[in-house]
């Protein structure tokens, strides 16, 4: 196992997930949680594991990517202790918690496939009738290639919002902690990039880790300008 606890000692971070337990909806835990992230520096392939270099059980608070990010928050808030965090970190990231490239959760959509106990798929129930359908196969680009090698396609139905279909009534339907995937018309993919929903108020704000060469790190950001120009939103909710 890789571990590095960043700015955190196990301590601490046994102090903020046993705090975070007592919260008891699911959202607001994860919102809870994910609050302590931020700032936190982004970084590029922070996972080890590929089809020719065997996994590794990575743990690096140091620096997130976006799902990396989601990785942790997702383990906390079903987790009772920091030891514990490392086993639900298993469960979140791998299929039957076997560490393996093949078995990772490689695309946000895997979550509601395989983890349906712990998150659902709710984008139907708030984009309503603006919400579309299409089946895509992950993995697979235009031109037949895969995007990672030793990982299979799998033919999957995908349920997203155009972004341009937004509207008041849909953002007032989202929640603090649900998980939020940039959808991507790209063939081959689910998502584009991924973030968690703040509610303060009547502001929504996108809490992700930002690869954009002025920010690099865990940000919040106004959602409603962040979608701008996006081709569209897949919203899964903890459980």
């Amino acid at each position: 196992m890789h571990l590095n606890t960043g700015r955190w000692t196990d301590d601490e971070l046994n102090r903020i997930i046993q705090q975070a337990s007592g919260i008891d909806d699911p959202g607001e835990r994860i919102a809870h949680l994910s609050e302590h992230f931020l700032n936190t520096p982004y970084q590029e392939s922070a996972l080890i594991g590929s089809d020719h270099l065997e996994e590794e059980l990575v743990i690096d608070l140091s620096g997130l990517d976006c799902f990396t990010f989601l990785d942790y928050a997702e383990a906390m808030r079903l987790s009772r202790s920091f030891s514990d965090f490392q086993d639900r970190l298993k469960q979140v990231r791998y299929r039957g918690s076997l560490i393996s490239y093949r078995t990772r959760n490689h695309f946000f959509t895997d979550w509601a496939a395989f983890r349906s106990a712990f998150v659902r798929d709710a984008t139907k129930e708030t984009g309503k009738d603006r919400a579309r359908k299409l089946q895509k196969r992950l993995n697979r680009q235009e031109d037949g290639t895969l995007f990672l090698n030793g990982v299979e396609p799998v033919d999957r139905i995908i349920t997203y919002i155009p972004a341009n279909d937004i509207d008041e009534a849909m953002l007032k339907r989202l929640r603090s902690g649900d998980f939020a995937g940039i959808y991507s018309d790209s063939p081959g993919l689910d998502v584009s990039h991924v973030g968690i929903i703040i509610r303060v108020g009547t502001s929504l704000f996108l809490r992700h880790a930002s690869s954009s060469r002025d920010l690099r790190k865990v940000v919040d950001q106004d959602f409603t300008q962040y979608m701008k120009g996006k081709p569209g939103l897949i919203i899964l909710r903890p459980l």
